[in-house]
């Protein structure tokens, strides 16, 4: 079936929507609802059997849903509306929500009802959840509502009115900054994460800080320190501590409210964004290896259970600094150190790594000087990676991973992927071509044409495509909150298996014969002359790339690519035979995304 996918902006449900649907032999199309695209041509161009909107935050024009079958994803239960719906669920508390499928008529979010399914909503910021519990209940429901119209004989049922009294949420209003707004002197460190997690990564929640405007973003409690409500307390690895009226919370991320006429701000690091207004705090800087059992907040922390190590990461967006490589890079040094057969590397929820942070590299004083410095500092991390030799380690991809951050976990022994993540193996869209050893690793896993094509096409490939084609080794078909507890059973079991040692032992007789006949360096080497080409000169499109994703631009049109992939259907991709590596059998006998 020929679908389009409508959307505001090709973000991670839209881009898992694409592939899961291409996954299931749909030729799938995508427009982006831009404000001078007129909807009602551009989707008779494509004349599609079916209309999907994963995530629009326009009206659908009622000549498009008078004349096409529209599906559009709400995320919210049935009987919920309105644009706030994940702020208003977390503002409040709640810990059941859900997704609904809904036909598009001429009320937003009204329409009949294709699917529904609920899901948790744990203590995190909803745009972690949004791309975790929402996602996978959205596309259980989407696929159900597709199957349901190929069948040609569902009838999709009517929601209630809204208002009706019968205990559903009904419509409710846009959640702006007056509900959103923090009273430090009152509000509790429960009721402060609540509205940090409500507003993240959007619109974030403004707030007055050493006499500016900020927009806060991300929060963590820090159990500990204490203080004056509103001081701020201490910095560490980037963030600022500030106290609330009980407690204290740690906010990693701030960005400048926009000021009349100046260009759009971004979010970055809160310790850099406040710059010189900083007061002298004590840095509490975490170990090289923080204990993963501590109270203490970090965003790099360790653990080890028998045989085992688990270094494990969360950095907001998933990009990585130059600072943040670096400090990842001595972490898994630190790591290397201890009496562990297997090291698994990754966080337990969210994003494993979207590679170079492009904000604080756009924030720099030098951005080609930042962003030399900031490849070659993750391409150091991979390169330790690729170089151990005295244990297995696995990437243990709990959600999305694009660019550099698919090649850090290309550079693992194993790939473990949870069913919900989505990678995006590409760089061509930032107008770069790519390092971290990926000339090396990518090839390796499926082979040269096939790395050529995904570089070409960059589209975003599901888990199970990617283990189709050989790009991860193992699927792991749970939920967000279960991947960790899943990772560390497998972990155990592949630590603890009879072919573990000699994999091990066979490890540095591959690298020696690997470094004799085409040394790494030499990948490193080239793929890194281009990117300094690139960095270096000021006319390349990488700088005006780069500038438009930080301040979120609107593009001009649909990028050709998503038009186009339409034309091939997903066809010819390798037998789950195919697979790279031992983990794929069982070593025992995964608005605003």
């Amino acid at each position: 079936m020929h679908i389009l996918l409508l959307a505001s902006a090709f973000n991670s449900l839209t881009q898992r929507a694409h592939a899961e649907l291409r996954d299931r032999g749909h030729t799938v199309a995508v427009e982006l609802a831009l404000p001078d695209t007129p909807l009602p041509q551009v989707v008779r161009r494509h004349a599609p059997r079916l209309v999907v909107a994963p995530m629009l935050k326009t009206a659908i024009p009622q000549e498009v849903w008078t004349a096409y079958t529209c599906l559009v994803v709400h995320p919210g239960p049935v009987g919920d509306r309105g644009p706030s719906s994940l702020d208003w669920a977390i503002h409040e508390g709640v810990d059941r929500w859900g997704v609904t499928v809904l036909q598009a008529d001429g009320e937003m979010d009204a329409g009949d009802v294709w699917a529904s399914e609920p899901c948790r909503v744990p203590p995190v910021s909803k745009s972690e959840l949004y791309r975790g519990e929402i996602a996978d209940a959205a596309l259980k429901a989407l696929l159900l509502a597709v199957e349901r119209f190929a069948g040609g004989t569902y009838a999709p049922r009517r929601q209630p009115a809204s208002g009706a009294s019968d205990g559903r949420p009904g419509a409710r209003p846009y959640l702006d900054q007056s509900v959103r707004r923090i009273d430090w002197a009152t509000d509790s460190t429960e009721d402060v994460l609540r509205r940090l997690r409500a507003a993240d990564s959007q619109p974030g929640v403004l707030d007055t800080l050493l006499g500016g405007e900020w927009y806060l973003h991300g929060g963590h409690p820090e159990n500990a320190l204490r203080g004056r409500p509103g001081e701020l307390l201490a910095t560490r690895a980037g963030a600022v501590c500030r106290a609330t009226g009980d407690g204290a919370v740690w906010i990693p991320e701030l960005r400048p409210r926009r000021a009349p006429g100046e260009p759009a701000t971004f979010r970055l690091p809160a310790v850099q964004a406040l710059g010189h207004r900083l007061p002298p705090l004590p840095e509490l800087s975490p170990p090289p290896l923080p204990d993963a059992q501590a109270d203490a907040w970090s965003d790099i922390r360790y653990r080890e259970d028998g045989n085992v190590g688990f270094l494990s990461f969360s950095f907001p967006g998933g990009a990585m600094s130059t600072r943040q490589c670096r400090r990842l890079l001595d972490a898994y040094r630190e790591a290397c150190t201890r009496p562990t057969a297997v090291l698994v590397l990754g966080g337990e929820r969210d994003f494993f790594s979207n590679g170079i942070h492009l904000n604080v590299i756009e924030a720099a004083d030098d951005p080609a000087a930042e962003s030399w410095a900031n490849i070659n500092a993750i391409d150091d991390l991979v390169e330790a990676v690729l170089t151990t030799t005295d244990r297995l380690v696995v990437a243990a991809v709990a959600g999305n991973a694009a660019a550099g951050g698919v090649m850090l976990a290309l550079a693992a022994d194993e790939l473990w992927c949870r069913a919900g993540a989505v990678l995006n193996p590409h760089y061509r869209l930032m107008g770069l071509y790519g390092s971290e050893y990926w000339t090396y690793t990518l090839p390796r896993r499926v082979g040269a044409a096939t790395a050529d094509r995904l570089m070409r096409e960059a589209l975003p490939v599901s888990s199970a495509g990617a283990l189709r084609l050989g790009l991860v080794d193992r699927v792991v078909d749970c939920g967000p909150d279960a991947f960790g507890r899943e990772v560390g059973s497998l972990a155990a079991r592949l630590a603890s298996a009879p072919a573990t040692a000699a994999r091990i032992t066979a490890k540095k007789t591959d690298l020696d014969r690997l470094q004799a006949a085409t040394p790494l360096a030499g990948f490193r080497e080239r793929e890194l002359a281009r990117m300094r080409r690139t960095f270096d000169d000021p006319d390349a499109p990488y700088h005006a790339l780069r500038r438009a994703f930080v301040r979120k631009e609107r593009p001009a049109g649909t990028p050709a690519h998503l038009v186009s992939a339409a034309v091939a259907r997903t066809a010819s991709v390798p037998t789950a035979a195919a697979v790279t590596g031992t983990a794929h059998e069982d070593i025992s006998s995964r608005p605003n995304g």
